[in-house]
């Protein structure tokens, strides 16, 4: 499976932007898509999940009510982001999992969760 994250860019506080990921090859066995970010020396942090069976969705505390994750179809994720604040700024990864079937709410939190990593996006918000 190979992820092509894209929509990053430079936006003032408090605007929004759309992250798009796309993923391509054996999506087939894909159970759900998600998103991390990583800050310059700051550990890399889960931002959202999307299960594809049930469409449940998982949300990182810090960007609860200003993200929403969201599917068009098995092979495409997006993140819409909202009320962008200055620590918002990281490079944010797509990941899927082919891992995750019946499996809880707390397994779509961890890294390792997720085996397919996109090459990351850049979204930066001046202050």
């Amino acid at each position: 499976v190979q992820l092509q994250a894209s929509g990053g860019g430079l936006v003032q506080a408090g605007g929004s932007l759309r992250l798009s990921c796309a993923a391509s090859g054996r999506t087939f066995g894909i159970y759900g898509l998600g998103w991390f970010r990583q800050a310059p020396g700051k550990e890399r942090e889960f931002v959202a999940a999307i299960v594809w069976s049930a469409g449940s969705t998982y949300y990182g505390d810090s960007v609860k009510g200003r993200f929403t994750i969201s599917r068009e179809n098995t092979k495409n994720t997006y993140l819409q982001m909202n009320s962008l604040k200055p620590e918002d700024t990281a490079v944010y990864y797509c990941v899927a999992s082919g891992r995750g079937y019946n499996s809880g709410s707390s397994f779509w939190y961890a890294d390792k969760a997720y085996e397919y990593w996109g090459q990351g996006t850049q979204v930066t918000v001046s202050s």
